[in-house]
């Protein structure tokens, strides 16, 4: 069995909308990271007194978690690209990444998301205006969580939780989801 089809077995935590103000339980640390509607991208590399760096660690066609199908109003059974990042200041991961891209939304311009490479998504996303950044939500991650399991589940001492947003994005016009795991080692982790 694939991970990306082990992962659609794993529990899903519970989306909160970030527009109303920060949802309860979120740590006031972390509020401003998980709200700011700039590049993600942008922010760990303004922050990281090192060497920023791209690295990933899978990517491929797969079946998608329940609630990205739905946040991306895709059919029960539907492909979509799936690309596991992290972004690292130091060698050290501060950002797990997931990118859900349905099949439908890889036409035009658009196909070169599935060829970015150690590429940050967010240089390609923010360099274009018309790229649309639509509703974000945040969520705490367990051991119980999909995502959580693919943030840190091949670490030896996985933290117990762990908070993260996602993003629904039009870009050429097309959807994609963009869901922000943050580690440990990120200066806006609570401690």
């Amino acid at each position: 069995m694939s991970r990306h089809s082990a992962l659609s077995n794993v529990l899903e935590p519970h989306w909160r909308m970030l527009d109303a103000g920060r949802p309860v339980g979120v740590p006031a640390r972390l509020y401003p990271w998980l709200a700011d509607r700039g590049s993600l991208t942008r922010q760990v590399t303004c922050a990281c007194p090192g060497q920023f760096r791209v690295l990933v660690r899978a990517q491929g066609w797969g079946r998608v978690l329940n609630s990205e199908r739905k946040a991306l109003g895709m059919q029960r059974g539907g492909l979509a690209l799936i690309r596991e990042v992290e972004l690292q200041c130091d060698g050290e991961p501060w950002v797990f990444a997931r990118t859900v891209i349905p099949a439908g939304s890889l036409k035009g311009r658009a196909r070169r998301l599935s060829l970015l490479g150690d590429r940050p998504l967010g240089a390609v996303l923010f360099a274009d205006p018309s790229t649309v950044r639509g509703c974000m939500e945040a969520a705490r991650f367990d051991d119980r969580h999909a995502l959580f399991q693919g943030a840190c589940g091949h670490w030896a001492t996985p933290p117990s939780r762990l908070w993260g947003r996602r993003t629904l994005f039009c870009y050429q016009g097309k959807p994609l989801l963009v869901n922000e795991i943050f580690l440990p080692d990120t200066p806006a982790f609570p401690a």
